[in-house]
């Protein structure tokens, strides 16, 4: 039998190294030419790597998290002699129920309301026709995970039956078709059983690894919170007339145009103001123990993701109007959900703005994104009793959080920066002369 070492390639200019993110094979399995075998991440984006060849893995080399070498060993393979069949492939059921199973693999979600690991008893049968697979009599708590498809999981919840209560016929115990149809025949299922008035205690723990772009957001996170020594600011603002403004915008927009939230006019004001206030647009070499400050404002926009955070950058909003602020950073943070953003929208950022929307809350202490030396947070705005000229009335009010690089951002400059922010925000035509 002939064996083929398949070797992590050269995968971008100046990557000497990656992350190994996920496997998708493992010893035994058998893989067509093209098929996926890992995800490898490097400083500038995750890969999947490729089989280059048919066959079947001989071996793996790297755990999930580990830092791997461009030409180091990644996969073994048995070129010669592959039986071709997956390895947790089931013979006795049809291929059109396999491709089934897989599609559903790759499209059902997990049923939140089903753990990942569920409890399964050691092998103590109950008696049943020689037909029907084996059932537990009582399940007991083990690390052991269930083997089962998404298939089978979906019609045992429909059928009200608790998956741990079969023993499986397949590979390494794995739950089929067959026997969870032996199993309902034989009359089982949790309906009948007593239940309890109180939810069951539940004692699992999940580990999950820290890797990937995860391990990255780690990385960053505890760069500037333990090199910089922050310092945070708090505000509100009256957003009533700001408010009375985005709503005509809105309403008067053509079709190519995009909606206007508060952001576009909040970025709108940094960009104006910021001359005035250079110490606060600009990079901290804490090393070189050099500031630079830029003229032009570069603004990254905190995005959460399926895959954790990122920060897309809206570059020269200063050149902008509020209509071009608006279609840009739509454009980065859409990027940024979907996968696409480049490495030119992901970097260059002097100043960074995080916004929850309405889930934003009263307050929060935002951390500085290394090396910049400020952050704003942009709360929730919602309608409040307050007094003017001595009356009670009801007006729109926003919160504000700021950090600040405290080494090279005085106090008096922070909250110089938010006041003026401020007023323009209260007054937002000031924001267009």
């Amino acid at each position: 039998m002939g064996t083929h070492e398949f070797r992590l390639p050269d995968i971008g200019e100046g990557v000497v190294e990656g992350e190994i993110v996920e496997w998708h094979v493992s010893v035994g399995d058998s893989v067509s030419e093209d098929d996926r075998i890992v995800d490898i991440m490097t400083d500038k984006a995750t890969v999947s790597i490729p089989s280059p060849v048919s066959g079947t893995v001989s071996s793996v080399s790297g755990s999930v998290g580990e830092m791997v070498a461009v030409g180091s060993t990644l996969v073994g393979f048995d070129i010669e002699g592959s039986s071709g069949k997956e390895g947790f492939s089931e013979p006795e059921e049809s291929v059109e129920d396999e491709a089934t199973e897989s599609n559903e693999i790759e499209q059902e979600e997990a049923d939140p309301a089903e753990p990942l690991k569920e409890d399964i008893a050691p092998p103590t049968p109950v008696t049943a026709p020689a037909n029907v697979p084996k059932a537990v009599s009582s399940p007991v708590a083990t690390n052991e995970r269930i083997l089962a498809s998404p298939a089978v999981r979906r019609r045992a919840r429909e059928a009200d039956v608790r998956l741990n209560l079969i023993q499986g016929s397949g590979p390494a115990g794995r739950i089929r078709h067959a026997d969870l149809d032996a199993f309902i025949a034989a009359g089982g299922s949790v309906s009948g059983a007593p239940q309890s008035s109180y939810s069951a205690k539940r004692t699992e723990v999940s580990e999950v690894k820290v890797v990937g772009l995860r391990r990255k957001i780690a990385e960053q996170m505890t760069l500037s919170k333990s090199r910089i020594p922050h310092f945070s600011y708090f505000e509100e603002v009256d957003v009533t007339e700001l408010e009375a403004l985005r709503q005509v915008l809105n309403s008067s927009k053509d079709e190519t145009q995009p909606k206007l939230t508060y952001l576009p006019f909040i970025m709108l004001s940094l960009a104006k103001i910021m001359p005035e206030h250079p110490e606060c647009n600009g990079h901290f070499d804490d090393e070189n123990d050099v500031v630079s400050r830029f003229s032009g404002v570069h603004l990254g926009i905190a995005t959460q993701t399926e895959r954790g955070l990122y920060v897309p950058v809206v570059k020269h909003v200063e050149a902008m109007d509020v209509w071009q602020t608006a279609t840009e950073m739509q454009r980065v943070s859409g990027a940024a959900r979907d996968g696409t953003a480049s490495l030119d929208d992901l970097t260059g950022s002097t100043f960074t703005v995080t916004s929850l929307g309405r889930e934003g809350g009263l307050g929060a202490t935002p951390i500085i994104n290394h090396p910049e030396v400020s952050i704003l947070g942009v709360h929730k705005a919602r309608e409040m009793p307050v007094v003017r000229e001595g009356q009670i009335v009801v007006r729109r009010i926003m919160n504000l959080s700021s950090a600040f690089d405290h080494r090279v951002v005085d106090g008096a400059d922070g909250a110089s920066l938010i006041q003026h922010l401020r007023r323009m925000l209260e007054n937002p035509a000031l924001i267009f002369m």
